[in-house]
């Protein structure tokens, strides 16, 4: 043991003294030298591959591009299009982004709980048990881009609001990312009022398709008040379309004949 240790410190004493031969190590099968990698960072700046550990939102279609410079530079977005163009996902992800960067103090979505068709019945718990099964695509949004974790989290210091239509009424939404989705599912009236919910250093995007009400025929006023903002200057009429769904080819294809 003594001679063990005896050697071990002679080798350290050479490797200070830079006087060691590399090379009589080497006849071991065992060891093997690692090749000279002078400068190499774990850095994936100095690496060759595009790493990255958050996902990098990038526009897959031309109507998707315009859509997120309409974010970028007006405070009021209207985004109408078929199913599948991502019009939900980039809003949503275009509010996470201005909250983690500071451009906003929290995130409101707001969602009509409306019924596709079907009664799902008195469903137990409080408010928000109750209103999980219409608002569960926002969530699905919001965990897409940030855990589950830090979703909550968040809901809990109130930066994240997710709230039923029916409770905007009288607010007033300052330095807030307010996103409306399905507002095709909302009348004029209540468009109105939630586009009056707009506050100083807020940005507030709508999203629907005209096309898949849920409502009487007639009674959905998205397409009557997309079409009368697209006058103001300041607002953005975002208009998507068959070319820039992003789901499965058959989603495209279906729309196209339905």
């Amino acid at each position: 043991m003594e001679a063990f240790m005896t050697k071990r410190s002679a080798i350290k004493h050479q490797v200070r003294e830079g006087v060691l031969d590399s090379q009589q190590f080497l006849q071991d099968a065992k060891v093997r030298r690692l090749p000279p990698r002078n400068g190499w960072s774990p850095y994936p700046s100095n690496d060759e591959r595009d790493q990255g550990y958050l996902k990098t939102l990038k526009p897959k279609s031309d109507g998707q591009a315009e859509l997120m410079a309409a974010v970028d530079h007006a405070n009021l977005v209207l985004a109408l299009g078929p199913a599948g163009t991502g019009k939900t996902y980039l809003a949503v992800a275009k509010a996470v982004e201005a909250l983690e960067a500071g451009k906003v103090g929290r995130i409101v979505l707001s969602r009509p709980a409306v019924e596709a068709g079907e009664s799902i019945g008195f469903l137990p718990g409080d408010m928000e048990d109750k209103l999980a099964p219409y608002l569960r695509p926002l969530y699905d949004a919001l965990s897409d881009r940030l855990s589950m974790k830090r979703v909550k989290a968040l809901m809990a210091e109130g930066l994240i609001e997710i709230a039923p239509i029916g409770y905007m009424r009288g607010r007033t939404l300052n330095n807030a990312f307010i996103v409306v989705d399905e507002a095709q599912n909302c009348t004029y009236v209540q468009l109105k009022m939630l586009l009056t919910r707009l506050g100083w250093h807020s940005t507030m995007v709508v999203t629907g398709d005209p096309q898949q009400s849920d409502l009487l025929p007639g009674v959905s006023g998205l397409s009557d008040i997309a079409e009368r903002l697209e006058a103001v200057p300041e607002i953005a009429v975002v208009r998507l379309a068959e070319r820039d769904i992003v789901r499965h080819p058959l989603v495209a294809s279906m729309i196209g004949v339905l």
